[in-house]
Formats: structure tokens, C-alpha cells, sequence
């Protein structure tokens, strides 16, 4: 299969790449910039040169393509109503661009669109006044060409996909205790933290483009970590206290009030039906595992 990739050369991105490419299937994907584009090819990729707001490049892109794995999401968190209205507007122009083809379709969200509180299921629905709601408008999007000939679906990546130079949240976290002398939790920290290994995200979104049936959603993650223990076990790598935090202190000690709610945020979630739709079977190093003999520190 031909696959056309945005967000190739991202975080998570060259891992997808290299895990399609290694399965037999020949990627194309979106390169905003020289080094993007110089990422790409290193990986065995072809770039094309656009961005996820230069929608005739996106539309070209996906036509010539087998298959279509939207993973690239930018824009200002200030801003969440920008973010939204350009994830769905690059959706909508991917979508239209394979419709009626009955190609594969996947788009990216996150389980933190899921409501708080509860282990969610991939067949609950998100809550649209949650912290990451803003997402929501994005999976909607892709999962409306499910019916307009389209093998569209959605995969909600954890807030935590975790491997080698990792820079998002635990790499926040790991830079925020090194700062301030203590690795912190929000009360109790008995919050839980979906998470994933990047190699067994890759394996997801591979199995989505090649099997995931029309309207699937699907959840990438393999555990729910409580959030003191990943707080318990940066204090013990950087030889700091670990404490805990009120919510008030927490908005002040983070790099900023949203994330202060972020990392005090309860949203477990299950991929019992993800995993059993497609037989994926996460098989990489837990989160703490990643944290103790990984690169971050």
C-alpha cells in the first residue's frame, strides 16, 4: 500500500514511518521544512513539500496515495478554537480527496478526549466539555466519511507515548523537577495516566491502515499508571523529594495553570476492543520500565 503521512516527521511520526515501511508498504509524507523533509527520506519515505494548511497539497497528496494517515496536529494551545477549526479543515480536505474510494482513512485524536473519572471504552463517548475537547471536532470529521465510502477511523493515542527522546509530558515533567528540586504530584496522585510505548503505537496505526473496518474507533493504549508512581519514580532517578501538590500550588509549579490540570487529570481508559479487533498486543517497556532505563535523565 501507498500511504500518504502527515506528522511523518514528528515525535511519533518517523516510528510509524519506519514500522509501515518495514511492513512492505511505501510512504509519502507531508514535509512542512528541509529538515522534515531530509527526516523523511532517511527513513526510506518520499517527502512532499506542503503543510496542513495548504490544502491543495494535502489533497494532492492523498489522491495519489492507496491510503491516508493523518498524525500531524499543530496551532497554539492559547488558541484551542484555531487548533480545532485547522485539524478538522486538513481532515475534511483529506477525506473528500478519497472519498467514494473506499481507501483507508485514519485521523489522530487523544484519550484525553474521554471523560474523567472512569475507565472509558473506546465505544463511550468523549466529553465535549473536557480539557481536550478541542479534538473532538477533528474525530467526528474523519468518522462522517465512514459513510461516504471511506474505511475511515479514529486512533486516540495515550497523553503518554513514551520511547527515546521523548519530549512530551514526562519529559515536561523530568525538566520541571530538575528546576524547581522536587518531582510533584496533584494530591493524592492517585490520578491515572494512560500511556504507550512508541513501537507498539506504531504497530497500531499499521493495523488500523491495513484492517481497522469503517466507523472503528480506536484506543492506543497499552496501561493506566498512577500518577504519583510516575512522580515517585523521577524523585528516585534525580535524587529528589517527591511531593505533593494542592491544586492552587500546582497551577503556579508546572509551566502553566492548563497543565497543572493536565497532570492532576483522572482518565483511564481500555483497549480491550482495540486490541482484540485487531489482535494488537503491546509488548514494549511499561511507562516506569522507560522512565528507570530509558534516556530520560
Amino acid at each position: 500500500m501507498h500511504v500518504f503521512v502527515t506528522g511523518g516527521s514528528g515525535l511519533t511520526g518517523p516510528t510509524v514511518v519506519a514500522e509501515l515501511i518495514e511492513a512492505g508498504h511505501t510512504v509519502t509524507g507531508l514535509a512542512r521544512s528541509a529538515a522534515a523533509a531530509t527526516r523523511l527520506e532517511s527513513l526510506g519515505a518520499t517527502p512532499h513539500r506542503g503543510s496542513l494548511d495548504d490544502l491543495d497539497s494535502l489533497s494532492r497528496g492523498a489522491e495519489a496515495a492507496d491510503g491516508v494517515l493523518h498524525m500531524a496536529f499543530g496551532g497554539d494551545f492559547a488558541d484551542p478554537d484555531d487548533m480545532m477549526r485547522r485539524d478538522r479543515t486538513a481532515i475534511e480536505t483529506l477525506g473528500r480527496a478519497v472519498e467514494g474510494s473506499g481507501k483507508p482513512f485514519v485521523s489522530t485524536s487523544g484519550t484525553l478526549v474521554m471523560p474523567a473519572g472512569r475507565k472509558s471504552t473506546e465505544q463511550d463517548e468523549p466529553d465535549t466539555a473536557g480539557i481536550a475537547a478541542f479534538r473532538i471536532a477533528g474525530e467526528r470529521a474523519c468518522l462522517d466519511f465512514a459513510d461516504r465510502g471511506v474505511r475511515a477511523s479514529v486512533v486516540r493515542l495515550a497523553p503518554t507515548v513514551h520511547g527515546p527522546r521523548d519530549h512530551g509530558f514526562i519529559g515536561m515533567l523530568v525538566d520541571t523537577a530538575r528546576k524547581t528540586g522536587k518531582s510533584a504530584y496533584v494530591g493524592d496522585g492517585g490520578n491515572r495516566w494512560p500511556a504507550v510505548h512508541r513501537l507498539d503505537a506504531a504497530v497500531l496505526f499499521r493495523l488500523a491502515l491495513e484492517e481497522a473496518p469503517a466507523g472503528s474507533v480506536l484506543h492506543g493504549a497499552a496501561e493506566n499508571v498512577r500518577f504519583r508512581s510516575i512522580a515517585e519514580t523521577i524523585a528516585r532517578g534525580l535524587d529528589l523529594p517527591a511531593v505533593s501538590l494542592t491544586p492552587e500550588e500546582a497551577a503556579t509549579h508546572y509551566a502553566s495553570p492548563f497543565m497543572a490540570i493536565v497532570y492532576g487529570f483522572d482518565a483511564p481508559v481500555s483497549s480491550t476492543f482495540t486490541q482484540d479487533l485487531l489482535g494488537w498486543s503491546p509488548r514494549h517497556p511499561s511507562l516506569l520500565d522507560d522512565v528507570v532505563r530509558g534516556d530520560y535523565f
